[in-house]
Protein backbone atom coordinates (compact mmCIF):
# COMPACT_ATOMS: atom_id res chain seq x y z
CA UNK A 1 0.00 0.00 0.00
CA UNK A 2 1.28 3.42 -0.98
CA UNK A 3 -0.17 6.17 1.23
CA UNK A 4 -0.38 9.64 -0.29
CA UNK A 5 -2.41 11.38 2.45
CA UNK A 6 -4.08 10.25 5.69
CA UNK A 7 -6.91 7.96 4.65
CA UNK A 8 -5.92 8.05 0.97
CA UNK A 9 -3.61 5.73 -0.94
CA UNK A 10 -3.32 3.09 -3.60
CA UNK A 11 -2.19 -0.47 -4.15
CA UNK A 12 1.09 -0.93 -6.03
CA UNK A 13 2.58 -4.11 -7.45
CA UNK A 14 6.40 -4.00 -7.27
CA UNK A 15 7.89 -6.60 -9.64
CA UNK A 16 11.66 -6.87 -9.64
CA UNK A 17 13.46 -7.60 -12.90
CA UNK A 18 17.23 -7.99 -12.85
CA UNK A 19 17.39 -6.19 -9.53
CA UNK A 20 15.27 -3.24 -10.67
CA UNK A 21 11.72 -2.49 -9.53
CA UNK A 22 9.06 -1.19 -11.92
CA UNK A 23 5.96 -0.11 -9.93
CA UNK A 24 2.58 -0.97 -11.41
CA UNK A 25 -0.51 0.69 -9.96
CA UNK A 26 -3.40 -1.63 -9.03
CA UNK A 27 -5.91 1.08 -8.12
CA UNK A 28 -6.90 3.30 -5.16
CA UNK A 29 -7.70 1.69 -1.80
CA UNK A 30 -11.13 3.31 -1.93
CA UNK A 31 -12.08 1.22 -4.99
CA UNK A 32 -9.93 -1.91 -4.68
CA UNK A 33 -10.18 -4.16 -1.64
CA UNK A 34 -7.17 -5.94 -0.15
CA UNK A 35 -8.47 -9.26 -1.44
CA UNK A 36 -8.90 -7.92 -4.96
CA UNK A 37 -5.46 -6.27 -4.83
CA UNK A 38 -3.90 -9.61 -3.91
CA UNK A 39 -5.70 -11.31 -6.80
CA UNK A 40 -4.46 -8.66 -9.21
CA UNK A 41 -0.92 -8.96 -7.84
CA UNK A 42 -1.07 -12.74 -8.35
CA UNK A 43 -2.14 -12.25 -11.97
CA UNK A 44 0.69 -9.77 -12.45
CA UNK A 45 3.27 -12.19 -11.04
CA UNK A 46 2.08 -14.87 -13.46
CA UNK A 47 2.31 -12.37 -16.33
CA UNK A 48 5.91 -11.52 -15.36
CA UNK A 49 6.82 -15.20 -15.30
CA UNK A 50 5.33 -15.56 -18.79
CA UNK A 51 7.28 -12.55 -20.06
CA UNK A 52 4.14 -10.41 -20.49
CA UNK A 53 3.66 -6.82 -19.41
CA UNK A 54 1.57 -6.83 -16.17
CA UNK A 55 -0.17 -3.62 -17.24
CA UNK A 56 -1.94 -5.41 -20.09
CA UNK A 57 -3.10 -8.08 -17.63
CA UNK A 58 -4.61 -5.39 -15.39
CA UNK A 59 -6.43 -3.91 -18.36
CA UNK A 60 -7.91 -7.29 -19.22
CA UNK A 61 -8.87 -7.94 -15.60
CA UNK A 62 -10.64 -4.62 -15.26
CA UNK A 63 -12.38 -4.96 -18.59
CA UNK A 64 -11.11 -1.47 -19.49
CA UNK A 65 -8.37 -1.24 -22.09
CA UNK A 66 -6.32 1.91 -21.62
CA UNK A 67 -4.51 3.63 -24.47
CA UNK A 68 -1.22 2.53 -22.86
CA UNK A 69 -2.23 -1.14 -22.68
CA UNK A 70 -3.61 -1.08 -26.23
CA UNK A 71 -0.41 0.52 -27.54
CA UNK A 72 1.77 -2.10 -25.84
CA UNK A 73 -0.30 -4.99 -27.18
CA UNK A 74 -0.30 -3.48 -30.68
CA UNK A 75 3.48 -3.01 -30.67
CA UNK A 76 4.03 -6.59 -29.47
CA UNK A 77 1.70 -7.99 -32.13
CA UNK A 78 3.28 -5.94 -34.95
CA UNK A 79 6.94 -6.41 -33.97
CA UNK A 80 7.48 -9.66 -35.97
CA UNK A 81 6.49 -7.85 -39.19
CA UNK A 82 9.03 -5.04 -38.76
CA UNK A 83 12.34 -5.47 -40.59
CA UNK A 84 14.50 -3.95 -37.86
CA UNK A 85 14.46 -2.84 -34.25
CA UNK A 86 14.35 0.83 -35.27
CA UNK A 87 10.62 0.68 -36.02
CA UNK A 88 9.83 -0.84 -32.64
CA UNK A 89 11.95 1.81 -30.91
CA UNK A 90 10.19 4.64 -32.76
CA UNK A 91 6.72 3.32 -31.93
CA UNK A 92 7.63 2.87 -28.26
CA UNK A 93 9.14 6.33 -28.05
CA UNK A 94 6.22 8.17 -29.66
CA UNK A 95 3.38 6.21 -28.03
CA UNK A 96 4.85 5.13 -24.68
CA UNK A 97 7.60 7.67 -24.07
CA UNK A 98 10.05 4.82 -23.46
CA UNK A 99 13.25 3.53 -24.99
CA UNK A 100 13.40 0.06 -26.46
CA UNK A 101 14.09 -2.62 -23.82
CA UNK A 102 17.76 -3.54 -23.38
CA UNK A 103 19.13 -7.08 -23.18
CA UNK A 104 17.81 -7.33 -19.61
CA UNK A 105 14.31 -6.24 -20.62
CA UNK A 106 14.59 -2.81 -18.99
CA UNK A 107 13.51 0.42 -20.70
CA UNK A 108 13.90 4.04 -19.71
CA UNK A 109 11.65 7.08 -19.98
CA UNK A 110 12.51 9.59 -22.68
CA UNK A 111 11.90 13.33 -22.86
CA UNK A 112 9.56 12.72 -25.80
CA UNK A 113 6.40 11.72 -23.95
CA UNK A 114 3.83 12.89 -26.47
CA UNK A 115 0.93 10.73 -25.24
CA UNK A 116 1.44 11.26 -21.50
CA UNK A 117 -1.96 12.97 -21.18
CA UNK A 118 -3.98 10.09 -22.67
CA UNK A 119 -2.00 6.94 -21.92
CA UNK A 120 -3.88 6.01 -18.75
CA UNK A 121 -7.25 6.94 -20.18
CA UNK A 122 -9.56 4.16 -21.44
CA UNK A 123 -9.31 3.96 -25.22
CA UNK A 124 -13.11 4.01 -25.40
CA UNK A 125 -13.19 7.39 -23.62
CA UNK A 126 -10.78 9.18 -25.98
CA UNK A 127 -12.26 12.17 -27.79
CA UNK A 128 -11.33 14.56 -30.55
CA UNK A 129 -10.18 17.02 -27.89
CA UNK A 130 -7.79 14.38 -26.57
CA UNK A 131 -6.42 13.89 -30.07
CA UNK A 132 -5.90 17.63 -30.52
CA UNK A 133 -4.24 17.90 -27.11
CA UNK A 134 -1.64 15.36 -28.27
CA UNK A 135 -1.13 16.68 -31.81
CA UNK A 136 -1.39 20.47 -31.61
CA UNK A 137 1.92 21.08 -29.77
CA UNK A 138 3.75 19.30 -32.61
CA UNK A 139 1.66 20.08 -35.67
CA UNK A 140 3.34 23.37 -36.60
CA UNK A 141 6.78 22.82 -35.06
CA UNK A 142 7.44 19.20 -36.05
CA UNK A 143 4.91 18.28 -38.75
CA UNK A 144 6.65 15.06 -39.81
CA UNK A 145 6.66 13.72 -36.24
CA UNK A 146 3.08 14.91 -35.69
CA UNK A 147 1.86 13.15 -38.82
CA UNK A 148 3.48 9.86 -37.83
CA UNK A 149 2.20 10.17 -34.27
CA UNK A 150 -1.35 10.75 -35.50
CA UNK A 151 -1.19 7.67 -37.71
CA UNK A 152 0.14 5.50 -34.88
CA UNK A 153 -2.52 6.73 -32.44
CA UNK A 154 -5.15 5.97 -35.07
CA UNK A 155 -3.81 2.42 -35.31
CA UNK A 156 -3.93 2.01 -31.52
CA UNK A 157 -7.58 3.10 -31.38
CA UNK A 158 -8.49 0.79 -34.30
CA UNK A 159 -6.73 -2.06 -32.48
CA UNK A 160 -8.81 -1.39 -29.34
CA UNK A 161 -11.96 -1.28 -31.48
CA UNK A 162 -11.10 -4.61 -33.09
CA UNK A 163 -10.74 -6.04 -29.59
CA UNK A 164 -14.28 -4.88 -28.80
CA UNK A 165 -13.33 -2.05 -26.42
CA UNK A 166 -14.24 0.93 -28.64
CA UNK A 167 -17.19 1.92 -30.76
CA UNK A 168 -17.99 4.72 -33.17
CA UNK A 169 -15.55 6.95 -35.08
CA UNK A 170 -11.82 7.04 -34.51
CA UNK A 171 -10.92 10.41 -32.89
CA UNK A 172 -7.50 10.33 -34.63
CA UNK A 173 -8.92 9.81 -38.12
CA UNK A 174 -7.62 12.41 -40.59
CA UNK A 175 -9.87 12.30 -43.65
CA UNK A 176 -13.30 13.71 -42.93
CA UNK A 177 -12.43 14.49 -39.32
CA UNK A 178 -9.16 16.13 -38.17
CA UNK A 179 -8.57 17.56 -41.65
CA UNK A 180 -11.47 19.92 -40.90
CA UNK A 181 -9.63 21.25 -37.82
CA UNK A 182 -5.88 21.06 -38.49
CA UNK A 183 -4.11 22.54 -41.53
CA UNK A 184 -2.95 19.95 -44.08
CA UNK A 185 0.61 18.87 -43.48
CA UNK A 186 1.46 19.55 -47.13
CA UNK A 187 0.97 23.27 -46.51
CA UNK A 188 3.40 23.23 -43.63
CA UNK A 189 6.18 21.24 -45.26
CA UNK A 190 6.64 19.17 -48.40
CA UNK A 191 8.00 16.36 -46.26
CA UNK A 192 11.15 16.11 -48.39
CA UNK A 193 14.58 15.72 -46.88
CA UNK A 194 16.66 18.87 -47.24
CA UNK A 195 19.33 18.30 -49.87
CA UNK A 196 22.57 20.05 -50.74
CA UNK A 197 22.63 21.16 -54.41
CA UNK A 198 24.79 18.67 -56.28
CA UNK A 199 27.00 21.53 -57.49
CA UNK A 200 28.03 22.12 -53.84
CA UNK A 201 28.77 18.48 -53.04
CA UNK A 202 32.45 18.44 -54.24
CA UNK A 203 33.34 21.41 -52.01
CA UNK A 204 31.66 19.75 -49.04
CA UNK A 205 33.48 16.47 -49.71
CA UNK A 206 36.73 18.45 -49.61
CA UNK A 207 35.83 19.71 -46.12
CA UNK A 208 34.64 16.28 -45.05
CA UNK A 209 37.97 14.68 -46.00
CA UNK A 210 39.70 17.00 -43.49
CA UNK A 211 37.50 15.86 -40.60
CA UNK A 212 38.60 13.01 -38.35
CA UNK A 213 36.46 10.27 -36.79
CA UNK A 214 34.03 7.50 -37.71
CA UNK A 215 31.05 9.83 -38.29
CA UNK A 216 32.68 11.89 -41.10
CA UNK A 217 33.83 8.66 -42.79
CA UNK A 218 30.33 7.18 -42.45
CA UNK A 219 28.80 10.29 -44.02
CA UNK A 220 31.37 10.29 -46.85
CA UNK A 221 30.71 6.59 -47.48
CA UNK A 222 26.93 7.23 -47.50
CA UNK A 223 27.37 10.01 -50.06
CA UNK A 224 29.66 7.97 -52.31
CA UNK A 225 27.34 4.94 -52.28
CA UNK A 226 24.06 6.94 -52.37
CA UNK A 227 22.85 4.62 -49.61
CA UNK A 228 20.36 5.27 -46.83
CA UNK A 229 21.78 6.09 -43.41
CA UNK A 230 20.34 2.93 -41.83
CA UNK A 231 22.01 0.76 -44.47
CA UNK A 232 25.37 2.45 -43.85
CA UNK A 233 25.27 2.51 -40.05
CA UNK A 234 24.27 -1.16 -39.86
CA UNK A 235 26.99 -2.29 -42.29
CA UNK A 236 29.18 -5.15 -41.03
CA UNK A 237 32.52 -6.33 -42.34
CA UNK A 238 31.14 -9.66 -43.51
CA UNK A 239 28.94 -7.74 -45.99
CA UNK A 240 32.01 -6.24 -47.67
CA UNK A 241 33.86 -8.07 -50.46
CA UNK A 242 37.06 -6.08 -50.88
CA UNK A 243 38.26 -8.29 -53.73
CA UNK A 244 35.12 -7.85 -55.84
CA UNK A 245 34.63 -4.30 -54.49
CA UNK A 246 31.00 -4.99 -53.66
CA UNK A 247 28.98 -4.28 -50.54
CA UNK A 248 25.96 -6.60 -50.17
CA UNK A 249 23.23 -5.15 -47.97
CA UNK A 250 20.91 -7.90 -46.64
CA UNK A 251 17.19 -7.72 -47.31
CA UNK A 252 16.40 -7.20 -43.62
CA UNK A 253 18.04 -3.77 -43.69
CA UNK A 254 16.66 -2.61 -47.03
CA UNK A 255 13.52 -0.51 -47.30
CA UNK A 256 12.19 -2.66 -50.14
CA UNK A 257 13.01 -5.86 -48.22
CA UNK A 258 15.26 -7.12 -51.03
CA UNK A 259 19.02 -7.77 -50.97
CA UNK A 260 20.98 -4.98 -52.63
CA UNK A 261 24.50 -5.08 -54.06
CA UNK A 262 26.44 -1.81 -54.04
CA UNK A 263 29.51 -1.41 -56.31
CA UNK A 264 32.31 0.32 -54.40
CA UNK A 265 34.21 3.16 -56.03
CA UNK A 266 37.91 3.86 -55.56
CA UNK A 267 37.39 6.35 -52.72
CA UNK A 268 34.72 4.17 -51.04
CA UNK A 269 37.24 1.30 -50.93
CA UNK A 270 39.89 3.68 -49.57
CA UNK A 271 37.52 4.69 -46.74
CA UNK A 272 36.96 1.04 -45.88
CA UNK A 273 40.67 0.22 -45.91
CA UNK A 274 41.32 3.16 -43.59
CA UNK A 275 38.69 1.90 -41.16
CA UNK A 276 39.78 -1.72 -41.48
CA UNK A 277 43.24 -0.84 -40.16
CA UNK A 278 41.68 0.36 -36.90
CA UNK A 279 38.87 -2.24 -36.76
CA UNK A 280 37.45 -2.71 -33.25
CA UNK A 281 34.03 -4.18 -34.04
CA UNK A 282 32.04 -6.27 -36.50
CA UNK A 283 30.37 -3.01 -37.50
CA UNK A 284 32.15 -1.01 -40.17
CA UNK A 285 31.16 2.19 -38.37
CA UNK A 286 31.20 1.32 -34.64
CA UNK A 287 29.62 3.55 -32.04
CA UNK A 288 30.86 4.61 -28.63
CA UNK A 289 28.88 1.82 -26.94
CA UNK A 290 30.64 -1.50 -27.30
CA UNK A 291 28.96 -3.87 -29.73
CA UNK A 292 26.70 -1.16 -31.18
CA UNK A 293 26.87 0.76 -34.47
CA UNK A 294 27.26 4.50 -34.77
CA UNK A 295 24.25 6.56 -33.63
CA UNK A 296 21.65 7.76 -36.12
CA UNK A 297 22.42 11.33 -35.14
CA UNK A 298 26.20 11.08 -35.62
CA UNK A 299 26.17 12.01 -39.33
CA UNK A 300 23.61 14.76 -38.78
CA UNK A 301 25.94 16.20 -36.12
CA UNK A 302 28.74 16.33 -38.70
CA UNK A 303 26.50 18.32 -41.03
CA UNK A 304 25.62 20.77 -38.25
CA UNK A 305 29.28 21.26 -37.36
CA UNK A 306 30.04 21.96 -40.99
CA UNK A 307 27.20 24.49 -41.21
CA UNK A 308 25.37 22.48 -43.90
CA UNK A 309 21.59 22.95 -44.00
CA UNK A 310 20.79 19.49 -45.33
CA UNK A 311 20.13 15.95 -44.13
CA UNK A 312 22.10 12.76 -44.70
CA UNK A 313 19.20 11.30 -46.67
CA UNK A 314 19.13 14.47 -48.78
CA UNK A 315 22.41 13.49 -50.48
CA UNK A 316 20.48 10.76 -52.27
CA UNK A 317 18.51 13.57 -53.90
CA UNK A 318 21.78 15.36 -54.70
CA UNK A 319 23.00 12.18 -56.40
CA UNK A 320 19.71 11.77 -58.31
CA UNK A 321 19.78 15.37 -59.55
CA UNK A 322 23.44 15.04 -60.62
CA UNK A 323 22.77 11.79 -62.49
CA UNK A 324 19.72 13.22 -64.25
CA UNK A 325 21.14 16.64 -65.14
CA UNK A 326 24.85 15.93 -65.50
CA UNK A 327 25.10 12.46 -67.03
CA UNK A 328 23.55 10.30 -69.75
CA UNK A 329 23.15 7.17 -67.65
CA UNK A 330 19.74 5.47 -68.19
CA UNK A 331 17.03 6.21 -65.65
CA UNK A 332 16.62 2.56 -64.64
CA UNK A 333 20.34 2.31 -63.80
CA UNK A 334 20.11 5.40 -61.58
CA UNK A 335 16.97 4.09 -59.87
CA UNK A 336 18.68 0.74 -59.31
CA UNK A 337 21.63 2.55 -57.70
CA UNK A 338 19.18 4.19 -55.29
CA UNK A 339 17.52 0.80 -54.62
CA UNK A 340 14.13 2.26 -55.44
CA UNK A 341 11.30 -0.24 -55.67
CA UNK A 342 9.67 -0.55 -59.10
CA UNK A 343 6.03 0.46 -58.77
CA UNK A 344 5.03 -0.84 -62.20
CA UNK A 345 4.42 -4.56 -61.65
CA UNK A 346 4.95 -5.42 -65.34
CA UNK A 347 8.28 -3.59 -65.45
CA UNK A 348 9.32 -5.20 -62.17
CA UNK A 349 8.54 -8.68 -63.56
CA UNK A 350 10.83 -8.16 -66.56
CA UNK A 351 13.70 -6.47 -64.73
CA UNK A 352 15.38 -9.41 -63.03
CA UNK A 353 19.00 -8.15 -63.06
CA UNK A 354 20.48 -5.43 -60.87
CA UNK A 355 22.74 -3.91 -63.58
CA UNK A 356 25.74 -4.11 -61.27
CA UNK A 357 28.40 -3.37 -63.89
CA UNK A 358 26.46 -0.43 -65.30
CA UNK A 359 26.00 0.90 -61.79
CA UNK A 360 29.73 0.45 -61.17
CA UNK A 361 30.42 2.90 -64.00
CA UNK A 362 27.80 5.28 -62.59
CA UNK A 363 29.27 5.22 -59.08
CA UNK A 364 32.80 5.67 -60.46
CA UNK A 365 31.62 8.80 -62.27
CA UNK A 366 29.93 10.04 -59.07
CA UNK A 367 33.14 9.37 -57.14
CA UNK A 368 35.17 11.37 -59.67
CA UNK A 369 32.68 14.24 -59.53
CA UNK A 370 32.52 14.31 -55.71
CA UNK A 371 36.30 14.33 -55.35
CA UNK A 372 36.94 16.98 -58.00
CA UNK A 373 37.65 19.66 -55.38
CA UNK A 374 40.12 17.38 -53.59
CA UNK A 375 41.88 16.48 -56.84
CA UNK A 376 42.07 20.14 -57.90
CA UNK A 377 44.03 20.90 -54.73
CA UNK A 378 46.71 18.33 -55.57
CA UNK A 379 49.78 19.68 -57.39
CA UNK A 380 51.95 17.04 -59.09
CA UNK A 381 55.64 17.32 -58.17
CA UNK A 382 58.30 17.13 -60.86
CA UNK A 383 60.75 14.31 -60.45
CA UNK A 384 64.24 15.34 -59.51
CA UNK A 385 66.92 13.54 -61.48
Amino acid sequence: MQVSKPGRGSWVFMPKTNGKQRPVGLGPISDVTLKHARELAGACRQAVRQGRDPRTVLAEASGVLTFDAAARELIDSMAPSWRNAKHRAQWRMTLLGETAPDSDGNSEKTRFDYCAGIRNKPASKLTTEDALRVLKPLWQKRPETASRLRGRCERVWDFAKARGHCFGENPFRWRGHLDAILPPRARLTRGHHKALPFTDVPAFIGKLRCMQGAAPRALEFAILTAARSGEVLGATWDEIDMTAKVWTVPAARMKAGKEHRVPLSVRAVAVLKELQQARISDFVFPGFKRGCPLSNMAMEAVLRRAGIDATTHGFRSSFRDWAGDHTSFPRDVVEAALAHAIENKTEAAYRRIDALEERRKLMAAWDKYCNAAVQDNVTPLRSVS
